[in-house]
């Protein structure tokens, strides 16, 4: 579907273009932008958010892959001498390059398509974010916002609150973009702790337990776990082996990890970044 600036929304981006001026009012006033803040958006769009931000942060920066849309978006904000656009794709863009003396409040209305392996990417550079707010998909924020024993728990909402802390906001329905995605959406808030509650000694370490782990999900922990540790190292840690994944916290996978570490057993680079 095309609209007014004649772009044509693309499904190979997994663009779907916010309208409604409600929401987009309800999503900035989440965000309380400040003309001093270090605000970068990801995936401006046709800048229906982007306007509302540059009227009160004239120096926002933006990070676009789909390069039709920069010359749309370089004509409709051709009055703000600031505003920057970097053309890249924000998978692998080093957003540590756009922080000077304030770390980054980081916005967007995430491509459903790529919104997982984003948040990671996002959550491996927490350490220049003051604040991230995000629409993504509402079982993707149910998932972030998960607590143990909920169905929706597992390695995105471990992983998550392991650098954040996650306030889910408010839903928004299908109606709100052109073209309707055929799913609800979810703002979602997400804060670095100012010091990690439960530091790893070995991210990877911990990244790998977790992901082994929901790899088989439906299995009691001696089973998934069993290629790391023993049902007795588990029993030592106080953990019960007959639970499954699901209902392990994010302290208890930190003293798995742990253990693994002081026993000198680091797994290879995790590059894996699908969620369960």
């Amino acid at each position: 579907m095309s609209n007014k600036h004649g772009h044509q929304a693309r499904k190979r981006f997994g663009q779907n273009f916010l309208h409604d001026p409600g929401v987009i009012e309800r999503i900035v006033r989440a965000i309380n932008p400040k003309p001093d803040d270090a605000i970068v958006e990801i995936g401006p769009g046709l800048g229906a958010l982007t306007e509302e931000i540059l009227a009160v942060n004239p120096r926002l920066q933006v990070v676009e892959l789909d390069r039709d849309l920069i010359p749309v978006l370089r004509t409709k904000f051709f009055n703000y001498p600031d505003f920057r656009i970097h053309e890249a794709d924000a998978l692998s863009f080093d957003f540590s390059q756009l922080m000077n003396d304030r770390p980054l409040r980081i916005i967007g209305n995430l491509p459903y398509n790529i919104s997982t392996p984003l948040i990671f990417h996002l959550l491996s550079q927490s350490g220049v974010v003051q604040d991230m707010h995000f629409m993504l998909q509402k079982e993707v924020v149910q998932r972030m916002a998960a607590v143990p024993g909920d169905n929706n728990y597992g390695r995105l909402g471990i992983m998550t609150q392991y650098f954040c802390k996650v306030q889910p906001l408010f839903e928004v329905g299908p109606g709100a973009f052109r073209p309707a995605p055929k799913v609800d959406s979810a703002i979602v808030r997400l804060v670095p702790h100012p010091e990690l509650p439960h530091p790893a000694r070995d991210l990877k370490t911990l990244q790998a337990v977790v992901r082994t782990a929901f790899n088989a999900r439906r299995k009691t922990l001696r089973k998934a776990l069993a290629a790391m540790v023993t049902v007795e190292q588990l029993q030592s840690l106080g953990i019960d082996d007959g639970l499954r994944p699901e209902n392990l916290s994010l302290a208890d996978y930190v003293r798995i990890a742990d253990y693994l570490v002081d026993a000198g057993r680091l797994p290879g680079d995790d590059k894996e970044v699908s969620d369960d």
